[in-house]
């Protein structure tokens, strides 16, 4: 490839993973990344609007730049026999196929591990799969009509909220019918991609790629399930990278976890009791390496502490609990609870 042509290829590249976030000042972000005139970036810019990639709206002094979307969607029915790798295979793999290896695997597995659920746990009539696509990126909504996932987690296990229920996905190895689910797809999925987020119920989860938090927003109260998953067409990661960041042993088990340590929050509720740390440690016991994401946690209390990382610890020896993203006062309070332990 000529230097000449090579340039190009990098400024189209620039231009289409930053436009999403720069669409009004794309122009001058090309003359800066690349030392060009107004007028060459210009001439970029409208290569790729004559190609149909890009499209402006507002007037030059406002001109706002974006991406051309597709969409298609797609309507199953519940009630008939569905297979997920022949729905993918069949209307979905292809919207995929331009892109490298590892994005398509990720879609897949991901889409799979979606679908499935929705037909072995949603009790639902339908759903409907929207495939919306930009140059950059991907998103895939699903959404059904059943009981609502958080629902019938809350339900299957007894728990006091909805929210306990998202937590107890945020761990990972949870599923109402354990003879045919691992309790994996949800916890691996969601980490796989840039964005992930359920709606069910009155509750709306968000997961975001490399970020700290696991989010529990309120809504408003809806019917069924709705999943959404986005990812840039260009991501490097594998599946195989995002397994092995929570297995070990030779068997690639899934030995580790992450816990979002905010999710046992009530709104403003301070994390201070034995009960709070309890609904915390549930099932922690499956795993081999826990770790604690004090995210979003401002301050917690001795008695969770203690529960914690004296008690639990005491009583779980082989189990490694880490915490990390504490303020000083959180780290001087489970230090004391660590400290006792030794005792």
């Amino acid at each position: 490839m000529s230097g000449v042509r090579k340039r190009g290829e990098d400024i189209r590249h620039f231009i289409i993973t930053n436009i999403e976030n720069n669409p009004y000042d794309i122009s001058l972000l090309i003359e800066n990344q690349f030392s060009l005139s107004r007028q060459a970036a210009y001439k970029h810019l409208k290569r790729l609007i004559d190609e149909n990639i890009l499209t402006t709206t507002g007037t030059t002094r406002n001109k706002k730049y974006t991406l051309v979307e597709n969409n298609w969607i797609y309507g199953y029915d519940l009630n008939n026999p569905l297979e997920e790798h022949v729905v993918w295979m069949k209307d979905i793999k292809h919207h995929l196929s331009m892109f490298k290896d590892n994005v398509i695997n990720i879609w897949a597995y991901g889409f799979s591990e979606m679908f499935n659920n929705a037909i072995d746990h949603s009790e639902g009539t339908n759903i409907s799969v929207h495939v919306k696509q930009t140059l950059a990126s991907t998103e895939i909504m699903l959404m059904d009509n059943g009981v609502g996932i958080f629902k019938k987690i809350q339900k299957a296990f007894d728990l006091p909220d909805e929210r306990i229920a998202v937590l107890e996905l945020a761990k990972g190895k949870l599923t109402t019918d354990p003879s045919r689910h691992s309790g994996e797809g949800i916890f691996f999925t969601s980490r796989m991609f840039d964005y992930f987020d359920i709606l069910s119920g009155g509750v709306f989860f968000t997961h975001k790629f490399n970020k700290k938090e696991d989010w529990i927003l309120e809504s408003q109260d809806t019917y069924g399930t709705s999943v959404w998953m986005k990812m840039s067409n260009f991501a490097e990661r594998t599946t195989k990278d995002i397994f092995n960041r929570y297995s070990s042993g030779d068997n690639y088990g899934f030995n580790h976890t992450v816990v979002p340590v905010n999710l046992a929050k009530y709104t403003d509720d301070q994390l201070v009791s034995r009960s709070q740390a309890k609904r915390i440690l549930s099932r922690i016991e499956l795993f081999k390496h826990v770790i604690f994401d004090f995210s979003g946690v401002d301050s917690i209390g001795q008695a969770f502490a203690d529960e914690i990382f004296r008690v639990f610890a005491l009583e779980h020896p082989s189990i490694q609990l880490t915490e990390i993203h504490t303020n000083e006062d959180i780290r001087n309070m489970i230090n004391r609870a660590k400290s006792n332990t030794l005792k």
